[in-house]
């Protein structure tokens, strides 16, 4: 019955050959799976950072010490189908995705941005919109939150298949430096700054509501502020037209995730253009190297040019000026950022 509802199953959703699977193994789980390996006297072999990794005939597996499970190879669903959720998991989960998950096909919208923790570049936020098939599009694909993949490299490579995909329809709102001092000078907030990109890029996916077959239920963003009437207040006529769902760790949501991606690989880009143009190193992030490269740069380009670059309500901007920094205010659930 099962390779039946399978067979039926991948016939019916033309599911691509899965040929890498990745999941979390508990202890008990992991000494299972090993003494099952055992048992059919499979070789094993040192890996960095596995507890254990072991060859089948068309797989192999390696068992981190982070406790992730990594199966590769032209047998992965059929070990996971017949070994690993039976055996080991003791449940069934691999092609009923959407059963689980009905949500996961609905016709919708993701927005997110890449930029808010940086005190060098841009703020950009993305969206995307994605149906069924983009879904299925996507099963194998490894797009996810880009806060886990590390290699700018992917990431553009993950960019360029989500905007190519058909049926996917996608924007990018770019808030360059100098805009976005403007911008937070007069709305006061990063939180304000946010709600206005994310609600323009909902508005501008909708005036473009005609290439999406069906059209979008919903728009799904993350809960960045206290009160989610901050984004709420934001939305221009059409972005009212849809649902607005926000929620914390949005970018589990394979369309918020696709928006990630290419809010990421905007800002990326931004930054190695700026950094050609000032011929100077701008780190991502906000740390002592990002301090010591600010003070590169006035040294380089004076006080008036780091507008051009930098976020100038990082307490970085002050650092790098040699002026006092105000006291910090302990934040409290609720108040305004």
């Amino acid at each position: 019955m099962r390779e039946d509802s399978r067979r039926a199953y991948d016939a019916a959703t033309f599911v691509t050959p899965l040929t890498s699977h990745t999941c979390r193994l508990t202890d008990p789980q992991a000494a299972t799976l090993k003494s099952w390996l055992e048992a059919r006297g499979l070789k094993f072999r040192d890996v960095p950072y596995a507890r254990f990794a072991a060859d089948g005939d068309q797989w192999n597996v390696v068992f981190y010490n982070s406790g992730k499970l990594v199966v590769q190879g032209r047998g992965t669903r059929d070990f996971v189908e017949f070994v690993l959720e039976p055996e080991i998991l003791k449940e069934a989960r691999l092609g009923y995705e959407a059963v689980l998950n009905p949500e996961m096909l609905l016709p919708r919208l993701g927005v997110d941005e890449s930029g808010k923790g940086d005190f060098f570049g841009p703020l950009c936020i993305a969206g995307a919109y994605v149906n069924e098939a983009v879904v299925r599009a996507w099963q194998d694909a490894g797009v996810r939150d880009s806060k886990h993949i590390s290699s700018d490299r992917k990431i553009a490579e993950l960019a360029k298949l989500i905007r190519e995909t058909p049926g996917c329809v996608s924007d990018v709102v770019t808030i360059g430096n100098e805009a976005y001092n403007r911008l937070h000078l007069k709305m006061r907030t990063v939180n304000a700054v946010l709600a206005w990109g994310h609600a323009r890029v909902i508005e501008n996916l909708m005036g473009r509501r005609e290439a999406m077959n069906p059209r979008p239920v919903r728009a799904i963003s993350d809960q960045f502020a206290s009160s989610k009437d901050t984004v709420a207040k934001a939305l221009m006529p059409l972005g009212r037209e849809v649902e607005l769902v926000q929620r914390h760790k949005a970018e589990a949501d394979l369309a918020v995730a696709a928006a990630s991606i290419l809010a990421r690989h905007e800002f990326v880009t931004r930054l190695v253009a700026l950094e050609k143009q000032f011929d100077v190193k701008l780190p991502k992030g906000a740390s002592a190297a990002v301090d010591a490269a600010a003070r590169e740069f006035l040294t380089r380009h004076g006080a008036a040019g780091l507008p051009k670059v930098a976020k100038m309500h990082f307490r970085t901007a002050l650092r790098a000026q040699g002026l006092p920094e105000p006291p910090r205010v302990e934040w409290k659930r609720g108040a305004k950022r």
